[in-house]
């Protein structure tokens, strides 16, 4: 089976992080987000895997070549013209049995027996309160009947995660050229959803399996609400004697070639390799390569690579009755 895997959306509402790089490459519970989904697929036979890179996508090779042995092949989308139109343009190196994979999610997912199965495809998916932002699936009987993108009701609460198994994958490559050409558009791109219908509407019989697992990296409230899952299950480190008059809250995630000292850090604290936290109070936040954090208190924070972040502490004389406030006002 092969893997496509398109990365090349500019991540907009992580800015300013996006700008210096791609969003895959943000960083969560010590590891690029791209690095967590590809310890998961590991897990698997995979035959190769095709990035749609596009801004910045030098550092994707570069990442995935330092980090994976697996087979890759990298592939530029020149114009973004929606997430279909970056699938498409892997059309002549895959063929059977694929897997379609979008790096803004974490997800825990049984992949082994879909080759076994007589479907089409997988769309796998979680229910959720608030559909409206997501692609959602209707099923009955067991197979998805009606897929939109982005619905205005909640008749559906099925979101797709970003996961799907095609098994021919030419057909799905098939349907994208019917999409463009007739420019079924939503929202003025090609979307996946939009072909996958064409699909379904032509016979293809498809199954939503859903997860337990669903997190999302595509805003910071959710890249942090990434960091807190991730270091509740498993993703935690930190070596004690590296940590210098510091205190530790957990679950938190400390490189061992960064340094921690005169600090109180946690709980849900990630910091990168190479960056220095001195005398201040972290919790809730990232910390990423390089950063270096001196007299702070910072809480819901992402700090970029090579930041630096400089606070200050007070000598106060205050008489009795007397009433000190720092920050925003309480009225």
């Amino acid at each position: 089976m092969k893997v496509i895997i398109p990365t090349a959306g500019l991540g907009t509402r992580l800015r300013p992080h996006t700008y210096s790089k791609p969003k895959p490459l943000v960083s969560v519970a010590g590891k690029p987000v791209l690095g967590h989904i590809l310890d998961t697929l590991t897990r698997f036979s995979i035959d190769e895997m095709i990035f749609i890179t596009g801004y910045l996508g030098n550092q994707i090779a570069d990442y995935v070549t330092s980090n994976y042995k697996i087979p890759t092949r990298f592939i530029e989308q020149t114009e973004l013209k929606g997430q279909a139109h970056a699938v498409y343009l892997a059309r002549e190196v895959v063929d059977g049995p694929t897997l379609i994979l979008f790096v803004d999610t974490i997800f825990e997912a049984d992949l082994s027996h879909l080759t076994e199965q007589d479907i089409d495809g997988a769309i796998f998916c979680k229910e959720v309160d608030d559909p409206r932002r997501f692609g959602v699936a209707f099923t009955k009987d067991g197979f998805i009947t009606r897929l939109v993108e982005k619905p205005e009701t909640d008749e559906s609460k099925l979101a797709m995660i970003g996961l799907y198994y095609i098994r021919d994958i030419q057909w799905l490559m098939r349907a994208i050229e019917v999409l463009m050409l007739r420019n079924i558009q939503t929202k003025g791109e090609y979307f996946l959803t939009d072909a996958l219908q064409l699909m379904v509407e032509n016979g293809a019989r498809f199954i939503a399996p859903t997860v337990d697992v669903w997190e999302d990296c595509g805003k910071p409230e959710t890249v942090l609400q990434t960091n807190r899952y991730l270091l509740d299950h498993g993703r935690d480190h930190a070596d004690p004697a590296r940590l210098e008059g510091s205190i530790i809250v957990p679950p938190v995630y400390i490189d061992d070639t960064a340094r921690v000292v005169n600090s109180i850090i946690g709980p849900y604290v990630s910091i990168a390799a190479g960056a220095v936290v001195k005398d201040s109070i972290i919790r809730d936040s990232i910390i990423n390569r390089d950063a270096q954090i001196v007299s702070a208190t910072l809480q819901s924070s992402l700090i970029g690579d090579h930041a630096v972040v400089l606070g200050d502490f007070r000598e106060l004389n205050v008489g009795d009755s007397s009433e000190i406030r720092y920050g925003r006002s309480a009225h």
